[in-house]
């Protein structure tokens, strides 16, 4: 399903050059729930953003189903991500002027679709059936990041991706949306790659990597 080879990734800051990801190498089978941890600033988010497209590797490459993504043009992956790679983001990025069902909508709108009914149903799996016209700002933290995974699966992607989904929640929300992401896995099959830095959060997944120095270990 997904496989990273020796990625590197760097950042410059003024004169000095800081080596986030170091040769990580990373294989997600079809199905499987992934775990990676590590502290803030390991570059847990940065490893993430690579895997599904959104930042090119300095050096490797990162294979989905088969295929170097980063061997297509920009465009191209622009679709992979829009049609087979769902995101779950730690801030939501909910856009405010825009309904719950508008938001979840947007990445179907996107690939040339309108799906209100099966938005409507996943609102209801969400157990916000009652929130489809309300405002981002109407809704609490743990509400947005269920209308946030509602929005990821509108696609049905093969993959989904969640960074820190937990880390802006306190710890019995955070749990209840990690049961939840954990339900949508079991229920779909798809495979679930999610970077956290809650050990005890990570556990509940079928497999655990830690990023440390740059490095993805198991």
């Amino acid at each position: 399903m997904l496989e990273a080879r020796n990625i590197y990734k760097s950042y410059t800051n003024g004169k000095k050059k800081l080596e986030v990801l170091k040769g990580v190498e990373l294989k997600a089978e079809p199905g499987k729930f992934i775990a990676i941890v590590g502290p803030s600033g390991a570059g847990k988010s940065t490893l993430l953003h690579v895997l599904g497209g959104l930042d090119r590797p300095a050096q490797g490459e990162v294979y989905f189903e088969k295929e170097n993504i980063y061997s297509l043009d920009d465009p191209a992956i622009s679709r992979l991500r829009n049609r087979s790679i769902g995101f779950v983001f730690q801030f939501y990025n909910l856009l405010s002027e825009f309904t719950v069902l508008e938001n979840i909508l947007m990445p179907a709108q996107i690939a040339g679709s309108n799906p209100e009914e099966e938005a409507l149903e996943l609102l209801a799996k969400m157990g916000l059936k009652d929130r489809s016209q309300h405002f981002p700002a109407q809704l609490s933290g743990g509400e947005k990041q269920r209308v946030a995974i509602a929005r990821g699966l509108i696609n049905c992607p093969k993959l989904l991706l969640c960074d820190e989904p937990t880390g802006n929640l306190d710890s019995k929300t955070g749990q209840e949306i990690i049961s939840l992401i954990k339900k949508v896995h079991d229920e779909s099959k798809m495979s679930v790659v999610m970077v956290t830095h809650n050990l005890e959060l990570a556990r509940q997944a079928d497999a655990v990597y830690h990023l440390q120095d740059g490095i993805l270990l198991s």
